[in-house]
């Protein structure tokens, strides 16, 4: 099987994989709340940012420039809602952030996503339900013949957390008729996610899962994210990928 470690650590200048794609994403968010402020929208808050888009477009093009670096051409790389759209089987279409499709077959398409505070609690809900509920659509789709001939595509979901005191606080659980599974005891949102991209993975609903943990007041140094599983780091997933897509 072919390695792609020397390949990532090369090109990244034995930097995290995804330094500059953090970096990238914090300055995209201070700067779309500055806009909103300027426009007289301030009172819109935090939804600013998060309504802004094109804080993971760093995330986009390392991936893209590892794959190519790994021998795809870029033709077969789609980004940009209007070509990342797959067919569903209880829903239409899904759009995707990154597709890649060579000579009419499948071979990737990847999720990505962010969450930063001061909210966690409705919004980890909402993650989660949607996370789950592309994978079953994707997948019966794909069981159904929708993607014609593609052998097994590779479906990745890569998530980044804010790391700050409310995401690392322990969450209270609800349990008011049965308990809930011993590892949701005393977890955090930080846990809850790295539980639930490991199980994801487990359960065969991606192919590949990768959490990160991002401090903003880190966003120059010199690691400006974490990963707190080997089993969901950025190397792992970044191979994983290279492996299913390069010719």
């Amino acid at each position: 099987m072919k390695s792609f470690g020397g390949l990532i650590s090369k090109k990244m200048d034995n930097k995290l994989v995804f330094y500059q794609a953090v970096q990238e994403f914090w300055l995209s968010r201070d700067e779309q709340m500055s806009q909103q402020r300027e426009r007289g929208r301030s009172d819109q808050g935090f939804r600013a940012a998060v309504t802004g888009g094109q804080q993971m477009n760093g995330f986009l093009n390392t991936l893209s420039d590892l794959m190519i670096s790994a021998g795809l051409k870029s033709s077969d790389i789609y980004i940009g809602r209007r070509m990342t759209e797959l067919p569903g089987f209880f829903r239409p279409t899904k759009g995707w952030d990154l597709v890649v499709v060579r000579q009419e077959h499948l071979l990737a398409a990847i999720e990505l996503k962010s969450h930063v505070g001061p909210s966690f609690g409705n919004n980890f809900n909402n993650r989660t339900e949607e996370a789950m509920g592309t994978a079953l659509d994707t997948w019966t789709a794909f069981r159904e013949g929708a993607l014609r001939s593609s052998l097994s595509p590779f479906l990745g979901y890569l998530l980044m957390l804010e790391d700050c005191k409310e995401s690392q606080s322990e969450v209270r659980v609800q349990e008011p008729h049965f308990r809930v599974f011993p590892e949701f005891q005393h977890a955090s949102y930080a846990k809850r996610y790295e539980l639930f991209c490991r199980k994801l993975v487990l359960e065969r609903q991606y192919t590949a899962a990768c959490f990160l943990l991002a401090d903003r007041a880190r966003a120059n140094a010199e690691r400006n994210y974490v990963v707190p599983a080997d089993d969901l780091s950025d190397m792992q997933f970044v191979a994983q990928l290279l492996r299913h897509v390069a010719p």
